[in-house]
């Protein structure tokens, strides 16, 4: 089997022509859909929400109450009369904002980040700092004293208990402290894990410990005894959460971007999920302006390395719930957003702050399903507070700011989708959309383009805003990428927008031939059975578009090579297979042409072919050395002016119908034996095989007197002990493309 491949071309990228530059395009459109919420999800939201079901509709409006001029905000803190202490980095300062959302500086530490807060006695602040891990006790007024101050390096949650013991998560040891209010703390419980990193007390006064490497929940009891009530394959339990009901709900992450700081633990912890090689390291805490991660959230610094842990496809986070009997289950998963923080929103359903995105999700329905509810203007929503009105607060790193979603929609917001690749420069159709609008209400849609997979100031500005429903054309430029804006406003709950399509021809590109295959001559392949509709007898049109659009579906995908069937023989046909592909997907038609050596010009062998094979009689041409070239056209998806062709010739081949020649010079006895000289001559083809038989059942081969059958004409000397018996001699011949020559030798006269 000889099989000629040709390399294929790489693409290269096409930039626009001068307009009065027809482009080629093809017939067929291709469609641009976002109709899920997973779709909706690979855009950017601004006050608008996403529900399970991938409806777009206006979200919560969004109040700015403070912006610090810290890079993180980690922590809130209420007090009673409403006041929020704020946690920061890395500049470990505290702020203090108001119930009118007046902000100011309260407490600045020495420390560089404050992880963990909570009440003190007398209107006071316990704050916990990191790196050599310190607690504070502030009051009221920002007088700080150190009230504990371990060995430990990080401190990252606090608890109090209802005798007023501060309980204190650490790493990197994994120990938990037992504070009393005089500051004098001991080891409560060693967790044997990397990181103490979340700590809350239950109803039943017991302490719950979330760690880090390997993400667990324990339960400790009174007298230090622990019962591990969740092992999860995440790397890190990052908030513990109770219900009003005592349902624990727990946020798990996975790994944070390479850092430098936390060295390996002294203690081995027991392994869970992911080998520690593959893990991350800890969070780090540094002065440097380029630090890759701070207690989970990634700096700007860190996106790359946050983009290659995406890739690898493994969840980002995910969110369980534990009853108060023990029992579990996972929530909510998610390979693009690690959970932050858990709230509950006014009416007890879970609102998750996640990263590396800026998401808020709440999590409703039987079975839970998570809706987008907010985006907040920052890359990570590291904690979230309910006041005593249900207003929700959330706090974000990247930059460090203060919100509060309000309970009434905004009366506007706008979704700008992702960049969509039409893998070459295109001519766009109409853009259309479905949704409801109320009166009052407005949906309007805009596009721009551009040649970059990143929108810059190549791409062109946004298009006027499309208003009709049912499809309006796309005037932005003729490009490869396409982004589109949609902008809903209205009051109530205003406008609902539940897809939107936008139609595009890529530009007809040529049709490719890889590879043809001669196959040696005779082999043919018998059509296997199931491959589709029988041929009906009398019905000469046997291409009607449906039995095409079946004979489509039967052509197994990755290619246009038919299914071959079992092998088999027969003399004088050649069977030719090729491969070839379009890159708009247009359907494929093929002429095949065949030259002689020695002649100018191609003869049309067959046109119009469809399927990628052809069976040739070559009984019909003379014999000779032959060439055959596949000339695959995109016609049938094309009109005949922008039709495309492309082509392949095959390697050199032979044809040969016609069988050698045997000649017996002579035959003689000598002493005994019987001599026969004869020769074997071709006109195209080199001798394979000579053999004789003097029953005509049992063969044996012939060589030639110099030794070895490679040319057009072969001399023989066959020596017979004995004589040629009555039935005579057989001889018989092959040449290289197995035409076969008989003749018969006949016992030498006189004898």
């Amino acid at each position: 089997m000889v099989t000629l491949t040709l390399a294929r071309r790489s693409l290269v990228a096409v930039t626009v022509v001068a307009a009065s530059a027809a482009a080629v395009m093809a017939s067929s459109p291709k469609f641009f859909q976002s109709a899920t919420q997973a779709d909706f999800l690979k855009g950017d939201a601004e006050n608008l929400s996403i529900d399970g079901r991938g409806q777009l509709m206006l979200g919560p409006a969004t109040e700015l109450v403070y912006e610090t001029p810290s890079p993180f905000l980690w922590t809130v803190t209420p007090t009673a009369d409403g006041t929020l202490y704020i946690g920061t980095g890395n500049d470990g300062r505290v702020f203090k904002v108001d119930p009118q959302g007046n902000g100011t500086p309260f407490f600045d530490a020495t420390e560089l980040e404050v992880h963990a807060m909570t009440p003190a006695p007398n209107g006071g602040l316990y704050v916990a700092t990191s790196p050599d891990g310190r607690i504070y006790k502030v009051d009221r007024n920002g007088a700080a004293t150190t009230f504990f101050d371990p060995d430990d390096k990080y401190i990252w949650a606090l608890a109090t208990d209802a005798r007023g013991n501060l309980y204190a998560g650490t790493g990197e040891k994994g120990v938990v402290y037992k504070i009393a209010p005089d500051g004098k703390g001991a080891p409560f419980y060693q967790t044997k894990a990397t990181h103490a990193t979340a700590l809350a007390i239950d109803r039943n006064g017991q302490l719950l410990v979330g760690t880090e490497s390997p993400g667990r929940v324990l339960r400790i009891d009174g007298d230090g005894k622990g019962f591990m009530l969740l092992d999860t394959p995440f790397q890190e339990i990052r908030t513990l959460r109770f219900d009003d009901k005592g349902v624990l709900y727990v946020a798990a992450v996975n790994g944070r971007p390479a850092s430098s700081a936390a060295p390996s633990p002294t203690v081995e912890p027991v392994q869970s999920g992911p080998p520690a090689a593959e893990r991350a390291p800890v969070a780090s805490v540094t002065v440097s302006t380029e630090i890759t991660s701070v207690g989970g959230v990634e700096t700007d610094a860190a996106a790359a390395g946050a983009q290659r842990n995406e890739s690898r496809g493994a969840p980002k986070g995910a969110v369980y719930r534990i009853a108060p009997d023990g029992l579990w289950d996972q929530l909510w998963e998610s390979r693009e957003d690690a959970p932050y923080d858990l709230a509950f929103d006014a009416e007890n359903r879970l609102i998750v702050g996640t990263g590396n995105k800026g998401k808020i999700y709440r999590l409703e329905g039987n079975p839970l399903q998570p809706m987008l509810l907010a985006r907040a203007s920052a890359q990570q929503v590291t904690a979230l507070y309910k006041d005593a009105r249900g207003r929700l607060y959330y706090a974000t790193a990247n930059p460090g700011k203060l919100f509060r979603l309000s309970s009434t929609r905004a009366t506007r917001g706008t979704y700008q989708s992702e960049v969509r690749d039409a893998q070459m420069v295109s001519t766009w159709g109409t853009v259309s959309w479905r949704g409801t609008v109320p009166n009052g209400g407005r949906v309007e849609i805009s596009t721009r383009t551009g040649n970059s997979e990143t929108p810059d100031d190549t791409w062109s500005a946004w298009s006027s805003a499309y208003t009709a429903a049912e499809g309006s054309s796309i005037v932005s430029p003729k490009a490869r990428y396409l982004q589109w804006r949609a902008t809903l406003s209205g009051s109530g709950d205003g406008p609902i927008l539940t897809s939107v399509t936008a139609a595009y021809l890529q530009r007809n590109m040529r049709p490719e031939v890889h590879t043809i295959t001669v196959n040696p001559p005779g082999i043919v392949y018998q059509k296997p059975y199931g491959t589709g509709d029988p041929d009906l007898a009398g019905f000469e049109n046997q291409s009607t578009p449906d039995r095409r659009l079946t004979q489509a579906a039967q052509t197994p995908q990755g290619g246009t090579s038919p299914s071959l069937g079992r092998r088999t023989y027969q003399k004088g046909l050649q069977t030719l297979v090729w491969r070839a592909d379009d890159d708009n997907d247009d359907e494929l038609s093929y002429d095949v042409l065949f030259r002689r050596e020695g002649t100018p010009g191609w003869t049309t062998l067959r046109h119009d072919v469809t399927e990628p094979i052809l069976v040739w009689d070559t009984t019909t041409v003379p014999n000779g050395t032959y060439f055959i070239k596949i000339v695959a056209s995109d016609g049938p998806s094309n009109p005949a002016s922008t039709a495309l062709t492309g082509e392949l010739e095959s390697v050199a081949f032979e044809i040969d119908n016609t069988p050698p020649v045997i000649s017996v010079t002579s035959t003689r006895v000598d002493g005994g034996r019987t001599i026969v000289t004869f020769d074997v001559k071709d006109d195209h083809s080199p001798i394979k095989t000579v053999e004789c038989s003097e029953d005509g059942q049992l063969w044996r081969g012939v060589f030639p007197t110099d030794g070895i059958a490679d040319s057009k004409s072969e001399h023989y000397e066959l020596t017979l002990n004995g004589a040629i018996g009555p039935r005579g001699l057989t001889l018989r011949a092959a040449d290289s493309m197995n035409n076969i020559a008989t003749a018969q030798v006949d016992a030498p006269r006189g004898r």
